[in-house]
């Protein structure tokens, strides 16, 4: 490790009582390197990593965001690395005796004349993109719909040119499963509710196979009242549902032509729509964030809190998730309640996980993986403090179980597992119409379904990774830009992507993750 010739060491010091700073420079510091106040470092730091600022004892709190994120494990001297291996984890916060609406934030102005262009769907929601999509009710059926979804691409769309995109929304849930148990209330409602997305229209196209627990009825009305072919779902909008095992079916060819023949009529109605303009408070973002390093709590997520707070000014609505990753900061959630209500619920959520963990012989620890570990992050407190500063500054305004949908605007804490994967797809259901994701490490992470803005934590992985990632948010660390000229860029880029006037990287190149459903319901 050698520092660049002309290179000046750059630490990054958080809050003015924090006794650790991270090193900010490309490729890390060196041993011996000298620092502005007189600091040498007694061993060679990687980016992203932390350094002694004063000498810490055996057993001396480890302070990082004015909040205590490890204690030392032996004398750590002025200079050190301090790293997962020479730290100990703090024990979770107690559910008990939080604080209750005590952050309470006075409304910034609301923020008016914004809007973008999107497709407006009878249930009052707003699409971001024009999509026909194809629900499945078992995994059976995957392979027949990803024919039928290649040909539809290539015979059908070509001649509707005002539909987006084809996608089938293909899963691994339907069978096998105990589809009574209380657990699997979850993905049944999530698959309902992606159905529904505001991307699709307002009409739902379902293949299934026939013999399955999931049977059609069960997805398209989780109280399972009955549904039948071209009836809405739960009084909303069209449904078609093409049964593979039923007797007009003879032979896979017929299978396929049902299904293109479904497709065209979807696609005749999904053409005759057209952008209009909308204002912003019509978008619904989620935020999450993945392949996490130190700088994400410096850059990126800070610069997407401060436009999730322009977000909310303008009367949108703004998902944050993740609950390992807000765990050991529930006391900052709850103190900005906007109800005694909103607390209880994020009391809830927190219990339910923790007790689903406890099952699973798990705890949050389980949570930080090597990549993190690798940029910067000794364990989950560290990592949650940097995960938080997603949702902004504005009051929480309403809290979601895992695969319901919104009911109203605001800011929203959507309670879901840290996992990418599970967490997008859930934020799907909840009826997200733009996705923003963060990340230091990278990740080529993207949706079928729904527009992925991708935030960079470093300059360096926006160079490296220059047509994966949408914005360089590195450039708050380096000081060529403010969080708040990155927040605002970022929410005029939502605006833009929103109607449809920009592609996102992901979009672009056709980079799609599988849905992931949350199932904490048994298999049999």
């Amino acid at each position: 490790m050698q520092l660049a010739a002309g290179q000046a060491p750059v630490l990054i010091q958080i809050h003015p009582q924090d006794n650790v700073a991270i090193v900010a420079n490309d490729g890390g510091l060196p041993a011996g390197t000298a620092l502005p106040d007189g600091l040498t470092l007694a061993e060679a730091v990687p980016q992203g990593h932390k350094v002694a600022l004063r000498d810490l004892a055996q057993g001396d709190a480890v302070r990082r965001y004015n909040v205590v994120v490890g204690y030392a494990a032996q004398a750590l001297p002025r200079g050190s690395w301090v790293n997962e291996r020479v730290t100990t984890m703090p024990a979770a916060r107690t559910l008990q005796d939080l604080p209750v609406g005590t952050r309470r934030i006075a409304p910034l102005p609301p923020l008016e004349g914004y809007t973008f262009q999107g497709y407006r769907n009878a249930d009052g929601t707003v699409g971001t993109r024009n999509i026909l999509a194809i629900s499945t009710t078992v995994q059976c059926v995957q392979g027949v719909v990803e024919h039928a979804v290649a040909r539809i691409r290539r015979e059908l769309l070509p001649r509707y040119p005002n539909v987006d995109q084809v996608v089938g929304l293909e899963h691994t849930y339907g069978c096998g499963v105990a589809i009574d148990a209380p657990g699997a209330a979850i993905p049944v409602r999530t698959l309902h509710n992606i159905a529904r997305n505001p991307n699709f229209g307002g009409a739902t196209m379902v293949v299934s196979l026939g013999c399955e627990k999931l049977q059609p009825e069960r997805l398209l009305a989780p109280g399972a009242i009955p549904i039948r072919a071209g009836q809405g779902m739960a009084g909303e909008g069209d449904v078609d549902t093409i049964v593979l095992q039923d007797d007009e079916h003879v032979g896979f060819e017929s299978m396929i032509d049902n299904i293109m023949r479904t497709a065209e009529r979807h696609l005749e109605k999904l053409n005759q729509r057209r952008r209009e303009t909308c204002s912003a408070s019509e978008l619904v973002v989620g935020v999450q964030c993945g392949g996490s390093d130190a700088f994400s709590g410096v850059t990126a997520n800070p610069a997407v809190g401060f436009a999730a707070d322009l977000l909310v000014r303008a009367g949108a609505t703004v998902m944050f998730s993740e609950n390992t990753e807000v765990r050991d900061g529930i006391d900052q959630l709850t103190a900005r309640a906007a109800t005694p209500e909103v607390a209880d619920a994020l009391v809830r959520e927190m219990a339910w996980y923790d007790d689903y963990l406890q099952r699973g012989h798990a705890d949050r620890s389980a949570n930080t993986s090597p990549g993190n570990k690798k940029g910067g992050l000794s364990n989950i407190v560290e990592k949650a403090m940097g995960s938080i500063v997603k949702s902004g500054s504005s009051n929480i305004d309403g809290v979601l179980s895992p695969g319901d949908r919104l009911t109203r605007k605001g800011l929203i804490f959507a309670a879901t597992p840290a996992s990418d994967f599970i967490c997008g797809t859930l934020q799907l259901a909840a009826g997200m119409n733009l996705h923003i994701f963060t990340t230091g490490r990278g990740t080529p992470y993207g949706l079928a379904q729904v527009p992925v803005i991708k935030v960079a934590t470093r300059s360096d992985l926006a160079r490296r990774w220059h047509d994966l990632m949408d914005v360089d948010a590195g450039r708050i660390a380096t000081g060529q830009a403010s969080i708040e000229d990155v927040g605002w860029e970022l929410f005029r880029l939502m605006l833009d992507v929103a109607s449809g006037r920009r592609q996102t990287c992901a979009e672009k190149l056709k980079l799609h993750n599988a849905l992931a459903l949350f199932n904490p319901g048994p298999v049999t």
